[in-house]
């Protein structure tokens, strides 16, 4: 075996949870369909006289072998963390692995907003009869503890928080601790951030959020990089991806998706929402960079493309004069939803399943693309062999990351 990334470094396993599907068969048919969950939110603690549109997910299946006591105590957090991972861990047959040397970052801060509502609305007035586990549930860290409770991880486990780009942040820790030889695998999750009607308000108000254009049809209020978006569209979503050395993954008979082949992260030195041109420019050129790749081998990219009216803009006039307007591009978040702190992640798997088909899937509602000149996937499938992908993720306060996935030579 060898790698096509100059790294060494390949992925193992994915796992998925999503409102169009859990699972990766799941989600990859929903994605070639084009086949969507948009409608008002109606989860409690989502809605306080408003009407927020966002897609959500219907049910959650848990697999044998996941502990009933850490779900019956899991946050909607939690339980897609458990589920998403259970999917990569049997993916990548990790079973074999020593404990100490596994690790697992998980991306994402705050992301339990909406269980934290509804913990204050349940125990208002009657304080001392709140249950003890919120004294851990409350904080990140427990995603950590329930994840490596369940799977014996005993490498490490933390958390990061990168705002919207949190998922791919966690795939370049998790990368960087294989390549250094903390842990021989690195597992990266992007957690499903649960946003309450508090959250909802605030990037309303932000302009980030839409949206007031579409509010009664649902169906067609998320449309990256169309002419008529007016704001991200939220969606329930949790992604998880193993990394390790392509020579670890021999040794196990462990088939990679594909290798990882560079990456970056930089930041604008701006505390505010808006998108940085030249931080984008200097995120994709640096990840060209450190993947030994020049612009012109990128045959595909699963852009940031939230259906932000100022990001979508910087976003094309980045990747066009950064020597990319050549690769085919479409917009995951236009069939998912924006995951937020989850999107990172989900997209790279989203990318994963995407190379390992030979199929781009389509870009719903881009009926009026914001520049044409751009090689889009729009309204159905495109059969495409990728061979070198470019995977953007930017959060609020300046972050911009870039990874480079390679397709994954076998000899």
């Amino acid at each position: 075996m060898r790698s096509s990334g100059r790294h060494n470094l390949v992925i193992t396993g994915v796992g998925v949870v999503s409102a169009v599907g859990q699972g990766k068969e799941a989600f990859v048919s929903s994605l070639m369909e084009g086949r969507h969950a948009f409608n008002i939110m109606t989860r409690p603690g989502r809605q306080n006289g408003t009407s927020y549109i966002g897609a959500q997910i219907e049910s959650l299946t848990f697999p044998e072998g996941l502990s009933k006591r850490l779900l019956r105590s899991a946050s909607l957090s939690g339980q897609a963390m458990l589920a998403s991972l259970h999917e990569a861990w049997s993916d990548a047959s990790l079973d074999g692995v020593p404990s100490e040397r596994v690790g697992l970052v998980i991306g994402g801060s705050n992301v339990q907003q909406r269980e934290q509502i509804e913990v204050y609305r349940r125990y208002d007035g009657r304080l001392p009869y709140l249950t003890p586990t919120y004294g851990l549930s409350f904080m990140d860290t427990d995603l950590c503890g329930l994840c490596t409770e369940q799977f014996g991880i005993q490498g490490f486990a933390y958390t990061v928080g990168g705002a919207s780009a949190s998922g791919q942040l966690a795939v370049i820790r998790a990368a960087e601790a294989v390549l250094s030889g903390q842990v021989d695998v690195c597992i990266a999750a992007g957690a499903l951030m649960d946003i309450s009607y508090w959250e909802c308000q605030a990037l309303r108000a932000l302009g980030a959020m839409g949206s007031d254009r579409f509010a009664d049809k649902p169906d067609e209020a998320c449309r990256p990089f169309d002419r008529e978006r007016d704001g991200f569209i939220y969606g329930e979503a949790c992604g998880v991806v193993v990394i390790e050395k392509a020579s670890s993954a021999e040794r196990r008979n462990a088939k990679p998706y594909a290798a990882v082949a560079g990456w970056a992260l930089g930041m604008d030195g701006n505390r505010n929402p808006n998108p940085s041109y030249e931080g984008e420019c200097r995120a994709i050129s640096r990840a060209l960079e450190h993947s030994g790749l020049q612009a012109e081998a990128i045959d595909y990219v699963n852009p940031h493309g939230t259906g932000s009216p100022i990001g979508d803009e910087t976003e094309l006039r980045a990747l066009r004069d950064s020597g990319l307007s050549h690769a085919y591009l479409n917009a995951t978040k236009s069939i998912t939803g924006h995951g937020l702190t989850a999107a990172g992640a989900v997209e790279i798997v989203a990318t994963l399943l995407q190379m390992q088909q030979s199929r781009l899937h389509p870009s719903r509602n881009l009926l009026d693309p914001m520049d044409d000149s751009f090689k889009w996937v729009r309204d159905r499938p495109v059969h495409h062999e990728i061979g070198h992908a470019l995977n953007l993720s930017m959060g609020f306060g300046g972050i911009n990351t870039a990874i480079c996935i390679s397709r994954y030579e076998e000899t």
